[in-house]
């Protein structure tokens, strides 16, 4: 038995386009999308010219994304802002410069594992390797 699903054109909303393969339900989770009483789309393995295979979500409703997160998480994703069926806007997404209150420090010895600090600032070191220093002991985290 087969079953038809119309996935309609976006209206009001946003398209997070070029998620890796695989990486939409994380996406998907670490936006807390599914706690959302508006219409959320998560599309799995999407043919793309570009990718061969990429995720998508389509969110029907303004909300505020997280950008360090979505750049941590997937930094090939792109962000759409539709309005009345059109694209008004468009974000290409990088590693953040600095992340703060996301990562959590790797060495032991470093004060934030002693002491309790809220918001800890990482900055970003190696692109490539998707490396990270932390601010009080510039040791290096990796996603």
């Amino acid at each position: 038995r087969i079953i038809m699903i119309n996935v309609s054109k976006l209206k009001k909303g946003i398209v997070l386009d070029h998620i890796t393969q695989g990486h939409g339900y994380k996406v998907f989770e670490q936006l807390g999308l599914d706690k959302l009483d508006d219409v959320v789309v998560l599309m799995r393995n999407v043919d793309s010219k570009k990718m061969g295979k990429k995720d998508l979500i389509k969110i029907e409703t303004d909300l505020k994304l997280d950008f360090d997160v979505l750049g941590l998480i997937d930094p090939g994703i792109s962000v759409t802002y539709v309005s009345d069926g059109v694209p008004v806007k468009k974000l290409h997404l990088t590693l953040p410069e600095t992340v703060t209150g996301i990562l959590t420090c790797k060495n032991p010895r470093c004060i934030t594992n002693v002491e309790k600090i809220d918001e800890i600032t990482f900055r970003l070191v190696d692109p490539d390797k998707k490396q990270y220093a932390c601010e009080y002991c510039d040791a290096r985290t990796s996603l």
